[in-house]
């Protein structure tokens, strides 16, 4: 009985560890390196947490109208070597983002460079295998 409860202890403890790796996904999976996008916009939230940190942009469409787009980074440890701060990014602050727009046609985009507020442009971690 209680090598079963051990057993059945470490199966659990396992699964637990390994659960947020199933979110994780690949570039291909969901984004097309073929489709750079670029927009600008202001900053509406901020998500910092693996497996990638995230944030949410207002841009203006040609037409007026406001789309708020979901902008992937990459994991925040990574991030912090490349110089991000947590308070990198402020809601309200006015950002430009380069990256690669979802297969989906979603709003979208995984990032390759933001260009922050303070106006320092920031690598973020894109995996678009080197593009």
């Amino acid at each position: 009985m209680r090598f079963s409860l051990m057993i059945a202890s470490l199966f659990l403890a396992v699964f637990e560890l390994a659960w947020p790796a199933r979110a994780h996904h690949s570039f291909s999976a969901e984004f097309d390196a073929e489709k750079p996008v670029q927009i600008t916009g202001v900053v509406t939230k901020v998500e910092w947490m693996n497996p990638h940190a995230r944030f949410y942009v207002d841009v203006k469409s040609d037409q007026g109208s406001v789309v708020n787009w979901n902008i992937e980074l990459g994991p925040p440890t990574i991030l912090q070597r490349l110089g991000w701060r947590h308070d990198s990014l402020k809601i309200g602050d006015q950002v430009t983002v380069e990256g690669y727009s979802a297969k989906d046609g979603s709003k979208m985009a995984n990032a390759k460079k933001v260009t922050l507020a303070d106006g320092r442009s920031v690598f973020a971690g894109s995996q678009a295998g080197g593009k």
